[in-house]
């Protein structure tokens, strides 16, 4: 027979309901499809838990129910979900010093979504890998230089700490640390009652929405930047682009990875696959015509530089993400 796992699940005001019922019904699910409801010895002890116990107020209105205070003794797991009010909840000094008080006793951390950031405040993460949604990697990344941050990731697992992506992403979360406690056939059983993967296919990039960047303030890099986002079917060459910036090629392109971040091929291609992303998304785009269109040329050129941004070939993503407009 195997030892209780208790998990603590951390609620605050302004938390996202769905970083704490879908770890939770992922947890849940293995007690009722493995045990059996009602089992003497069920393989976790849930822990709905708030520095004051009630109802705490989620970010979009509804009430979460945290019968618990932080639980006193050892946990297995402590569960930091995210949500609006993690970015005040990282500012309170107590509560920041309860969290870290509860993961000294804990065997694991795990965080959903911008959950990342409090564990970071409170020096949980210090020299990890991580991850966080998409939309506030960057920020992440900004405000703490001590983490590892991989903005691609639907969950980052780095030795006692895992953290995930966004809002459903708990739930990969979740079956993910069942399959370290309990093999993949149990992570696997769970998963098809909950009709989700066991292990979501592509990362985070094919959800993130498409942005051009902002320009930069020197104009000649500017002007290459602007024939880039006019036209990626352009020739956009790294001659081609010096000649417009009035520059030679080796100077340019150390102009340009210095102003914009990266180096002018690398630009490119993020362009043409966010500007590929878009038609795919309209229905009737066909894989052939979206390459030409982009300026890829073939489509296995752009399959490839797909894999390497979004994280899955280009007709998987027209088939997830294709509407009518």
């Amino acid at each position: 027979m195997q030892p209780t796992r208790r998990v603590a699940i951390v609620c605050f005001p302004g938390i996202q309901p769905l970083d704490v019922t879908g770890p939770h019904e992922v947890f849940a699910g293995v007690n009722e499809y493995l045990d059996g409801i009602g089992s003497e010895s069920p393989r976790y002890e849930l822990i709905v838990c708030a520095a004051t116990p009630g109802i705490v107020a989620s970010s979009s209105g509804l009430g979460v129910v945290a019968p618990h205070a932080l639980p006193g003794g050892s946990v297995h797991t402590m569960l930091l979900p995210g949500g609006n009010g993690v970015y005040t909840a990282r500012f309170d000094a107590a509560f920041v010093a309860s969290i870290r008080d509860l993961a000294g006793r804990a065997k694991r951390i795990a965080t959903v979504c911008s959950g990342t950031f409090l564990g970071a405040a409170a020096g949980l993460l210090d020299g990890r890998r991580v991850t966080t949604h998409w939309a506030r990697a960057a920020q992440l990344a900004a405000e703490h230089p001590e983490l590892d941050v991989d903005p691609n990731a639907i969950y980052v697992h780095d030795g006692n700490v895992w953290t995930s992506a966004g809002v459903t992403a708990g739930i990969d979360l979740a079956l993910a640390l069942v399959e370290a406690d309990h093999g993949a056939q149990a992570a696997q059983t769970v998963a098809r009652h909950l009709v989700v993967f066991l292990r979501r296919p592509g990362g985070q990039s094919q959800f993130a929405a498409p942005v051009w960047d902002r320009p930069v303030g020197r104009d000649a890099v500017r002007a290459a930047q602007d024939l880039v986002n006019a036209d990626p079917s352009a020739d956009l060459r790294v001659g081609a682009l010096a000649a417009v910036a009035n520059m030679s090629e080796r100077h340019f392109t150390r102009v340009f990875a210095a102003e914009v971040g990266e180096p002018p091929g690398k630009y490119v291609e993020r362009v043409r696959v966010e500007a590929a992303r878009r038609r795919l998304e309209q229905r009737g785009a066909t894989i052939t015509g979206v390459a030409r269109q982009c300026g890829f040329g073939t489509a296995e050129t752009m399959r490839r530089s797909f894999l390497r941004r979004v994280g899955v070939a280009p007709d998987d993503y027209r088939r997830r993400f294709t509407h009518d407009r």
